[in-house]
């Protein structure tokens, strides 16, 4: 039986250390739970976060990858590549399709969880720019990019062959259609979020009621009953 059947990989990219954790921590916790092969792609370190001007610029690279590797381990995640693009001035350069290509071929997934390249009319701060960089910069890497032999030649040179990636599910934009249940991983997903304290992501103690709330109402929309919990995504095909 091919590795890639006895267990299913995914590829979750984001912009930033903590944008996995707050948009789809609990449908990571539910991937490693079913036997999904889970690997983080991070496009910034994050360098421009934080909130203590007493910390010096030069370490909050290492601080934030420390936070995110703690948040991966807590979800069961522990294969985490790192592209180093500077924070805050992320854009679709062909040198970013690359490097997202080279994590693609290189971890062979099935699916890929990227962030939307749409912005949100609704939630400004869903639509960092960033975000919008990153979306779209792995749906080019997606398609056409990780499986034409013939693009990156230099990829193909480092031994990593054309890989096709069956679909893409893409959190944070419009017309959701696939919705999980995930009421039985939100205190995995507080936990993971709660390791990223440079960010004061649970100032105040508003984390849980604004993850209840955002969750609520995701799971609300979808027709679920009151009291559940749930993440969601827009599914492409892209075999």
């Amino acid at each position: 039986m091919p590795e890639e059947a006895a267990e299913p990989r995914v590829l979750v990219v984001a912009a930033h250390p903590d944008d996995i954790d707050f948009g789809s921590g609990a449908t990571v916790a539910h991937l490693v739970a079913t036997g999904w092969r889970v690997s983080y792609c991070l496009v910034t370190d994050g360098d421009a976060g934080g909130f203590d001007a007493s910390v010096p610029r030069e370490q909050m690279p290492v601080i934030r990858r420390a936070e995110q590797t703690e948040a991966a381990r807590i979800l069961g995640v522990s294969d985490l590549h790192w592209l180093g693009y500077p924070d805050g001035r992320l854009q679709v350069t062909m040198e970013l399709r690359r490097d997202l290509s080279r994590v693609i071929r290189t971890v062979r997934p099935r699916r890929v969880i990227c962030q939307s390249p749409q912005r949100n009319w609704e939630r400004i701060y869903g639509s960092h720019p960033d975000h919008l960089a990153a979306g779209e910069a792995t749906l080019c890497a997606v398609y056409p990019d990780a499986r034409n032999p013939f693009a990156f030649p230099e990829l193909a040179a480092e031994g990593l062959e054309a890989h096709t990636v069956e679909e893409v599910w893409v959190t944070g934009g419009p017309d959701p259609d696939v919705v999980l249940d995930l009421g039985e991983h939100l205190e995995a997903k507080m936990a993971a979020l709660r390791a990223h304290v440079s960010q004061e992501t649970d100032r105040d103690g508003r984390l849980e009621p604004m993850l209840r709330e955002w969750m609520g109402r995701t799971a609300t929309a979808a027709g679920m009953p009151e009291g559940r919990y749930a993440e969601a995504f827009r599914r492409i095909d892209t075999r």
